[in-house]
């Protein structure tokens, strides 16, 4: 075939048989396509659509829900506040807020149970019920559903107030798992005290001393260490 020919028939979109058989084929090609789609239409549109509408409940039910939780956690903090605010009030009773305290937490989402639960503790040793007081700081202690650092603030708080009763070197057992963590200062205060208990003096003091050389020992910590430490004589 002349090539100007061929040029003239491709301008017009007449080129060879081959490319015309290709071109077919893509049309027929494409109308399967579209007929399938719409059988598929035809037959599964009404769950298409319900699964839409599905996913579009699903999203707007979980908005919903986050709003419902953010809303919750307002008024919960709100409650807390008041309660806490009360409970410092001159005269306030100490038992009856930390009956507050636990009312609150049955109530409350995970983070403010911990806060209402570890108020109700310290009140309730406020109030004397040092019994009390610690078989809470123990449930939390042993409470895998609470967040790992209130978790070990019970076990700090049990330990503290369980220091002069009972067997110290338990409570030092006890507290040695927590040495390193957030908790560690005073953990080695209370480690300090209870060595006291059991006589072991120079272990104490030298656990005191290390309190007030480190820097990173929280000030009111360092200055009961510096104390303690005088009362032994340095």
């Amino acid at each position: 075939m002349d090539p100007r020919f061929a040029q003239w028939l491709a301008l017009r979109g007449l080129g060879s048989r081959k490319d015309r058989v290709a071109d077919i084929f893509d049309e027929v090609e494409e109308d399967l396509r579209a007929e399938r789609m719409k059988r598929l239409l035809a037959r599964y549109g009404g769950l298409l659509a319900g699964l839409m509408l599905l996913v579009v409940a699903g999203v707007a039910g979980m908005q919903g829900w986050r709003w419902w939780q953010s809303r919750q956690a307002a008024q919960v903090a709100g409650t807390y506040l008041a309660v806490n605010k009360a409970a410092a009030e001159p005269g306030a009773d100490a038992g009856a807020s930390a009956d507050r305290f636990a009312a609150l937490a049955a109530e409350a989402p995970p983070g403010y149970r911990s806060l209402a639960r570890l108020r109700a503790a310290a009140l309730k040793a406020e109030a004397g019920d040092r019994a009390g007081a610690l078989a809470l700081w123990d449930e939390i202690a042993r409470d895998g559903s609470v967040d790992p650092l209130y978790r070990d603030l019970g076990t700090v708080m049990w330990g503290l107030h369980s220091l002069g009763e009972g067997d110290q070197a338990a409570i030092e057992s006890r507290l040695a798992p927590l040495a390193e963590g957030p908790w560690r200062a005073s953990v080695q205060e209370i480690r300090a005290l209870a060595a006291l208990g059991r006589g072991a003096t120079e272990e104490a003091r030298q656990l005191l001393t290390e309190l007030t050389t480190n820097p990173a020992t929280p000030q009111g910590v360092r200055d009961r260490a510096g104390k303690l430490l005088a009362g032994l004589g340095g």
